[in-house]
């Protein structure tokens, strides 16, 4: 009877470890650890004081003159982790709205705190050289300034480290906001 009265004890105690664990957890015996009652929110919408914006001229970019095509660096200055998605809006100095194409597919990206997150920019080239033309026949625009807006996340008034933005046709290809640094 001793022999029974110990596998008695030890179903006991290993019923009171099962409970007690179950409690601490609150998760039952038998259920997966996935059936927990906690959600995470994604991190909002980077406001446009979060950011910190910067351009240059890509390394890929097309034969001729001008700009042709950028990289445009948006940096998270804030303490909070956001997001940015989306393509951008493109206005040249002085109010002039550029016709955006987007190419490839727009995904939520994720930027933390000093974090980055780049858009390139690709213009209908000018051609020739300081007093290039366009094969439209269009006057090229040369703007000091670009007014690069994402969605939900604002307009940043931006010139380019190394020259003014030049283009032909106010028209402008877009890639979404990536997590890779285009070149």
């Amino acid at each position: 009877m001793r022999h029974s009265n110990g596998i008695r004890r030890a179903a006991l105690a290993t019923t009171t470890v099962t409970a007690v664990a179950a409690a601490v957890t609150g998760i039952l015996p038998g259920t997966a650890m996935a059936a927990s009652a906690t959600t995470s929110t994604p991190p909002p919408a980077c406001p446009a004081s979060a950011l910190q914006v910067s351009a240059w001229q890509a390394a890929d970019r097309p034969v001729g003159t001008g700009t042709g095509a950028a990289v445009v660096q948006f940096t998270n200055v804030s303490r909070k982790t956001c997001v940015l998605k989306g393509y951008p809006t493109v206005t040249g100095a002085g109010n002039t709205p550029l016709k955006v194409t987007p190419t490839g597919k727009a995904a939520a990206v994720t930027v933390r705190p000093q974090g980055k997150a780049w858009v390139k920019l690709t213009f209908v080239q000018v051609q020739g050289e300081g007093d290039g033309y366009c094969v439209s026949g269009n006057t090229p625009a040369a703007y000091p300034t670009m007014a690069i807006g994402l969605p939900n996340s604002g307009k940043h008034q931006v010139a380019l480290k190394d020259g003014w933005w030049a283009q032909c046709d106010n028209k402008v290809t877009a890639t979404p906001v990536s997590a890779v640094e285009p070149s």
